[in-house]
């Protein structure tokens, strides 16, 4: 069938409405214009665009006009308006409707895809619409700011523009989740990733975490959960690179494993602290300049805006309360320990 069949089915009875309207010298029915909204919608929802619609009934207004005589002639142009404006907006509405239904169609499969809580082989063959192959390894970088976003607003948008600009289809999905920037994509194109860090840290000023790669559905799960905690160690680590890696903080999970291990160990070995002047809060301070620092003391004490004398002034305390000396590379292991598990449980603001 040629495109103009399709077209002509939609346009069927319009050339007698058009007559009648001109003959009576009266406007559009409302029976008339329902008909015509109905038909464009039937037109929107067979896949035939609105610019090919408009021409057509032009088209069929002009054979119209050499029948039409005298003042009914006048009311054509106004006729024509009437009924494109009907067969328009049932056009449009068909078209909105299927925009919220591939909407909420994209949303249920993004929460069953971060969730895993659909049929893993159903999944799968739903992910082939959004252009993920889920039988490839993936991996999960979110970004989070300090607002919310919707896959909408103005952040959103920039981010999808320059990474679409820049790779094209490259079966990545990227979306938003509880008020996060998503960006799922194939393992095998790490650049991805790096450049959706990139963009999303430039547009949100917060932080971007990249979980590891992971094969199959249930991967992309677990990859996803990977990132998220890497945003929660973050807070409660007041870690505040603009990109975190999984893979990077391994070891952060396996200290926290045995919650009751790591709170005797800090309570044994930091607790002493709490006797200093001002508590223990300072002096945790102090170890955890000095070990971000790299064991350098001159820098730590820039951090904290204390002299290299008040800085080794309170190491030798430490020294003193808790009978392990932060120079020492054995006893430095079991301090820097514990000063993690001390960020990892909130110590000293929140009780053991």
């Amino acid at each position: 069938m040629t495109e103009r069949a399709p077209i002509e089915e939609y346009l069927e009875g319009y050339a007698e409405i058009l007559a009648g309207v001109c003959a009576a010298g009266r406007r559009l029915t409302r029976e008339e214009r329902e008909s015509l909204r109905a038909r464009g919608e039937r037109a929107a929802e067979a896949g035939i665009g609105l610019r090919a619609l408009v021409r057509a009934h032009l088209a069929a207004a002009q054979r119209v006009l050499p029948e039409v005589r005298g003042a009914g002639a006048d009311h054509l142009l106004s006729a024509v308006e009437q009924a494109v404006d009907a067969f328009a907006e049932g056009h449009e509405r068909a078209q909105r409707l299927a925009i919220r239904q591939e909407e909420a169609a994209r949303r249920e499969f993004v929460d069953d895809l971060l969730y895993g809580r659909s049929d893993l082989g159903r999944l799968a063959e739903r992910a082939v619409r959004f252009g993920l192959l889920l039988s490839h390894a993936h991996a999960v970088a979110v970004a989070q700011g300090p607002e919310p976003y919707d896959d909408g607003c103005a952040v959103s948008r920039a981010v999808e523009s320059s990474l679409f600009a820049r790779f094209g289809d490259r079966r990545v999905l990227l979306t938003t989740k509880d008020g996060r920037l998503i960006c799922v994509a194939p393992a095998d194109e790490p650049d991805v990733l790096a450049h959706f860090a990139k963009q999303a840290y430039a547009a949100t000023d917060g932080q971007v975490a990249v979980g590891r790669a992971h094969p199959g559905a249930g991967g992309v799960v677990h990859s996803y959960e990977e990132a998220l905690n890497a945003l929660d160690l973050a807070a409660r680590m007041h870690l505040d690179d603009p990109v975190l890696h999984a893979s990077d903080l391994l070891v952060y999970p396996v200290l926290a494993r045995d919650r009751q291990a790591m709170a005797d160990l800090v309570q044994t070995v930091l607790g002493p602290l709490q006797q200093a002047r001002g508590g223990a809060r300072p002096l945790l301070d102090t170890l955890t300049a000095y070990f971000d620092s790299g064991c350098v003391t001159a820098q730590a004490a820039r951090h904290l805006s204390l002299s290299v004398r008040a800085m080794t002034y309170r190491l030798d305390r430490i020294h003193r309360l808790t009978g392990a000396d932060p120079g020492d590379p054995v006893q430095r292991y079991t301090l820097q320990t514990a000063v993690i598990g001390a960020r990892l449980l909130g110590w000293p603001d929140q009780p053991l």
